[in-house]
């Protein structure tokens, strides 16, 4: 009995429980998604405009990026207090507007349902930050992989709710308000006291890499089975026995990767992980305070102090080099011959606060390189169906379930591929960021030309490319500047994914758009005819709109293009991060010191 207990007691604080916790968290996290298949329902029951959704739409997108709220909380709050507000905002928010949409309570104004929906919406930057916290401080050495994973299942959460909903089967659609409003809510209170750091820097095991190919494995099946199961849908008429077996099986895939915890707690015959000799020195031991000081300082100085070819040089030598200069300054510092200067701020790789990040070159580097990358990668995903329609295809449904798939395997793809750069060669993460973004270049130009074949090759690269952004750019945020305030800093980056989507969407898109819809409707007044495109984009900036449809491939020729340029500046910019921080991952993935 005593030894049932000792495994239970493993099992609760398994690092292993804990990120399949946070995966099922992102299952349902990412709600924001389900607005094209919320919008229609309320735009019919409260008799709004195309406008007016516009306008909620935005509410949304902001209210699922804007999360600095959710980043403090997560800092200062334990994080089930943290989940626990999302889930509060989350159920108040889209539970007021099923109210209003059933009309169980007096209809509100439009600027009190674009609150309702920002505050519903926010909800989920609580869940997504607490995961991504916990388990970047429980993986420390897999951030790639947990990161990519998690933001994976963040963006299949839209697939995964369409298809539990089909249970419901009802002729009226507003039921799904209610399911957006209570079952996130309901999945984040069953599982906020699993979700934690749990110390996995030291559960370190042998069967780590067995496990993390076992969930790399569902992910793959998952993924393939949803793309098969949506096309099936989509095609056949199919009756309520069969969609229940088929949510009957995703949800078996989704329930999968807990066997992982399981078997490592109660069957695994290994022994406790070899944690002391697997951490730093000054973890092993409880040295003053004063002396865990000198040795970071000590370290920091050796990289301000070494000769600038020693980075040049090969493995074996660099090393020696490092390590002599490193004990000549502790030997000079305990003879009291140097005086070891105290830094105003931290280096990178080291804990950065948000104000502290903000003054450095990298971080705005980052924050731009992922606006222009996945700012013109979510243009294409708002504008799908216009899109798809321009060139002829009668129904945009089925790329919109494969640019989500595309989406889910990026962030999956990216976060392995970008760990065997870092691990296997030692080279900074955001390479993987810079090779997206000519894919994305390639998949825009694509769609500029509207060849046979281009919206399917075009989904391919642009859903591949945008899930790499939102897997390798929190792993590196995290590695150059921190895990202790990664939760601030994070949100502060996802505010590139807005205001990308204003300028590209917002501004040039939509204005090329009716431009070209205009003149093709030949309606064009004299005073319209006048009006260049520039003054036709401050025009879309400010809520002018026209409804006009377009057709062919001219309706985002010249889109397509200026995304596609946009994201050749953007992979320079994620180079120059590349080449400005060797030396921050030579630290954190070189061999350690000997």
């Amino acid at each position: 009995m005593v030894r049932l207990q000792g495994k239970f007691r493993t099992f609760v604080n398994n690092k292993w429980l804990v990120f399949v916790g946070a995966m099922w968290i992102q299952s349902v996290a990412g709600i924001g998604y389900l607005f094209g298949s919320i919008s229609p329902v309320i735009k019919s029951s409260l008799n709004y405009n195309q406008k007016q959704i516009a306008r909620l739409g935005v509410a949304k997108d902001l209210g699922d990026s804007v999360g600095f709220l959710a980043g403090s909380l997560c800092e200062i709050l334990p994080l089930w207090a943290a989940m626990l507000v999302g889930a509060v905002q989350n159920f108040v928010g889209y539970g007021l507007v099923w109210l209003v949409v059933t009309h169980r309570v007096p209809t509100l104004p439009l600027w009190a349902m674009c609150i309702l929906i920002f505050v519903g919406t926010n909800g989920e930057t609580y869940f997504n930050t607490a995961a991504l916290v916990s388990c970047v401080q429980n993986f420390p050495k897999s951030r790639g992989p947990v990161v990519g994973i998690l933001k994976g299942f963040a963006g299949l959460s839209g697939a995964i709710l369409t298809q539990i909903y089909a249970l419901v089967h009802s002729p009226v659609n507003a039921p799904i308000i209610f399911m957006v409003a209570v079952g996130p809510s309901m999945v984040v209170i069953a599982l906020m006291f699993i979700v934690r750091p749990v110390g996995g820097h030291r559960q370190i095991r042998s069967s780590d890499g067995t496990n993390f190919a076992f969930i790399y494995s569902v992910c793959l099946v998952l993924a393939a089975y949803l793309m098969g199961v949506m096309i099936v849908e989509d095609i056949l008429d199919l009756n309520y026995s069969v969609v229940m077996i088929f949510t009957i099986l995703l949800f078996v895939l989704l329930l999968l990767p807990i066997a992982v915890p399981v078997l490592s707690s109660f069957f695994s015959n290994q022994m406790p992980p070899e944690e002391e000799s697997l951490l730093p020195e000054s973890t092993k031991q409880d040295p003053s305070k004063s002396g865990e000081e000198v040795h970071e300082v000590i370290f920091s100085e050796v990289e301000d102090e070494k000769p600038r070819g020693v980075d040049l040089l090969p493995a074996a030598e660099r090393q020696k080099r490092i390590a002599q200069l490193q004990a000549k300054l502790f030997h000079a510092a305990a003879a009291g011959a140097v005086r070891v200067k105290r830094r105003k701020g931290p280096h990178r790789g080291e804990d950065f606060t948000l104000m502290q990040a903000l003054i450095k070159a990298d971080f705005w580097l980052l924050f731009f390189s992922l606006l222009l990358g996945s700012g013109s990668g979510v243009t294409v995903i708002d504008n799908l169906g216009q899109m798809s329609q321009s060139l002829g295809y009668d129904s945009a449904h089925i790329f919109v379930s494969m640019i989500s798939i595309w989406n889910f395997l990026g962030r999956v793809g990216g976060g392995y591929f970008s760990e065997i750069i870092v691990k296997d060669y030692v080279y900074p993460r955001p390479v993987a960021i810079a090779a997206a973004q000519v894919f994305m270049a390639i998949g825009h130009f694509f769609f500029a030309m509207g060849w046979p074949g281009a919206m399917h090759i075009g989904t391919l690269l642009i859903g591949l490319g945008y899930g790499v952004h939102w897997a390798v750019v929190p792993a590196a945020a995290s590695e150059l500047f921190g895990m202790k305030n990664f939760g601030a800093l994070y949100n502060f980056l996802t505010l590139a994914n807005p205001a990308g989507s204003l300028v590209f969407s917002g501004i040039i898109a939509s204005t090329i758009y009716d431009y070209e819809a205009e003149r093709q409707a030949n309606v064009h007044h004299l005073t319209g005819n006048s009006r260049s495109i520039f003054m036709r984009m401050l025009d879309g900036a400010f809520g002018v709109e026209e409804s006009l449809k377009c057709h062919g491939s001219v309706c985002f020729f010249i889109t397509s293009l200026i995304m596609s340029a946009f994201c050749i500046i953007a992979a320079v910019l994620s180079m120059i991060v590349v080449n400005r921080t060797k030396i921050v991952y030579v630290h954190l993935y070189g061999k350690s010191l000997s």
